[in-house]
């Protein structure tokens, strides 16, 4: 099925003028019919899914066009991509052990404030 931006904007969330952005950085493609319409497809829903999740974990979006590139030159680029993606990964773990520490002081803290107006 194809759909329409204004359609497609509506099933991802993204705005109209941020699929047009995508699309002008080369990390969104669509196709263009006679009319000159941009139109999307079910695969180009997956797509900005996976975006969307590169996006909410904080890969910049350098990062995510050089994958984007990578990815629209097809398979012989498949270890440029898992090594971007590790890269990321690796971030993420980095990122979740920080937080994890921050959150235990929190917690230690919350702790002791209870502990006070328990007197």
């Amino acid at each position: 099925m194809n759909y329409s931006i204004s359609q497609f904007a509506q099933l991802t969330g993204f705005t109209i003028y941020t699929l047009r952005y995508y699309e002008k950085e080369g990390i969104l493609k669509s196709s263009r019919q006679t009319n000159n319409h941009r139109y999307y497809s079910e695969d180009d829903i997956e797509w900005v899914k996976f975006i969307t999740r590169l996006k909410e974990t904080g890969m910049p979006l350098k990062k995510i066009k050089e994958y984007s590139i990578l990815r629209n030159i097809g398979s012989s680029t498949s270890l440029e991509r898992m090594n971007l993606l590790t890269e990321h990964y690796a971030n993420l773990e980095k990122q979740i052990l920080s937080l994890n520490e921050h959150l235990s002081n929190l917690k230690l803290k919350i702790q002791h404030y209870q502990e006070q107006l328990k007197k």
